[in-house]
């Protein structure tokens, strides 16, 4: 008899979009605390990724994490694109637990941020998260996202370190360097996942033409 060829699955274009800018973004850890929301300049980011995005030939849907500072952002890119967000807390920022709303400038005196800039894989945030379960949970939480929309394109809008995760993981880079990942403000990262592994077409991509974004 013949043999017969399985085809392989269509892939998915996953577009990781960091929040907008807040009041303290740069100088406190926000973590999961609410009522934190997009200031002035934010809401212009928000403005201009959904711009930027909406030259997209076609995108399936649009994901959030469900604090108020990525479902702000993702409404205009989603209204842009004729959509409604979906929330996702899959998407959610780490859990800093007792760290959550502390100064950046007290917290970088402490002796574990050493360990959380050199050796992420080792820490655990007292009370909350390890960076390692939100590696897991970003990439498990993607992986599904994209095999739901198999041969489309989706918007995920989510947060730095979450996203830096999602990088190590695509690029087969260890948890203990992702700190040398930068993710800005409404930066657009794209990776494209399919049956042979993820492709990472661009990261932290903050202006430009985004309707070229495909493997070459």
């Amino acid at each position: 008899m013949p043999r017969t060829t399985t085809k392989p699955p269509p892939s998915t274009t996953v577009l990781l979009v960091r929040h907008g800018q807040t009041p303290t973004t740069g100088s406190v850890l926000p973590g999961r605390a609410k009522g934190l929301h997009l200031g002035d300049k934010g809401n212009e980011q928000a403005a201009a990724v959904a711009e930027r995005l909406a030259v997209l030939p076609k995108v399936d849907a649009v994901y959030a994490s469900p604090l108020e500072r990525t479902r702000e952002t993702a409404a205009p890119i989603a209204r842009r694109l004729g959509l409604k967000v979906a929330p996702e807390r899959g998407l959610l920022e780490c859990d800093f637990g007792e760290w959550t709303g502390r100064p950046l400038k007290e917290l970088m005196k402490l002796p574990e941020w050493s360990t959380v800039q050199r050796y992420p894989s080792g820490f655990r945030f007292p009370g909350g998260e390890s960076f390692s379960e939100m590696q897991t949970r970003i990439s498990d939480t993607i992986g599904r996202l994209a095999a739901a929309h198999q041969g489309g394109t989706i918007v995920a809008v989510s947060h730095a370190d979450p996203i830096k995760a999602a990088v190590a993981t695509a690029m087969g880079t260890h948890l203990d360097l992702f700190q040398r990942i930068v993710i800005s403000p409404c930066s657009v990262t794209a990776i494209v996942y399919s049956s042979g592994g993820p492709l990472v077409l661009t990261v932290n991509s903050v202006s430009g033409d985004l309707a070229s974004l495909r493997p070459s």
